[in-house]
């Protein structure tokens, strides 16, 4: 548990809020520029990280991402139980990760009660529009969540997950693959 109106939180906040509108702000930008930023707002922040605005998290201090991210449009982190997210990982648009959840008491709620668990999230994920995914969840390497899933549990690896709340739905397998090779 934690107080989530220490006063150290709400300044961390606003100091949050002043970074993720000048990301915000860099978009059309270099890619140097823009991860400049990124890693002034981050734990840490690998190669070719890339948010399309608006980005917001609530702290910033507590997202770890790996190399070659993207997240499409309106993507959101509540941070403070920590997030860690691997390489080559890629977000629809409205995605939103929430590691803290309020007390579930309503006095220690009102006093600004809280309690948070990390999100672990794999590489080669992909992440559909409109995921939700809830505190304490791992998702395992090469998963897909479906668009507007809600994930509660932890996700294995290569599978796909879909539904509220997330259940999987299939093995991801060498049947899936298409033949596609870059040009």
């Amino acid at each position: 548990m934690y107080n989530d109106l220490a006063p150290e939180l709400v300044e961390a906040r606003q100091r949050t809020v002043l970074l993720t509108n000048e990301y915000n702000a860099t978009f059309g930008r270099p890619q140097e520029e823009r991860e400049a930023v990124l890693r002034r707002l981050l734990k840490s922040v690998g190669s070719q990280c890339h948010f399309e605005p608006t980005f917001r998290c609530e702290f910033g201090s507590g997202i770890s991402i790996g190399d070659h991210f993207y997240a499409n449009f309106d993507c959101v982190m509540l941070d403070y139980g920590g997030i860690t997210i691997g390489d080559h990982v890629l977000f629809g648009p409205r995605v939103g990760i929430y590691t803290s959840n309020h007390a579930i008491d309503a006095a220690e709620r009102v006093a600004g009660g809280c309690y948070a668990k990390p999100v672990v999230i794999g590489d080669r994920v992909w992440v559909g529009g409109g995921v939700t995914i809830n505190q304490g969840v791992t998702i395992g390497e090469n998963a897909i969540i479906g668009s507007g899933s809600v994930v509660t549990r932890d996700v294995p690896a290569n599978v796909i997950a879909v539904g509220n709340p997330a259940r999987v739905l299939r093995a991801v397998t060498d049947a899936d693959r298409t033949g596609f090779t870059p040009m």
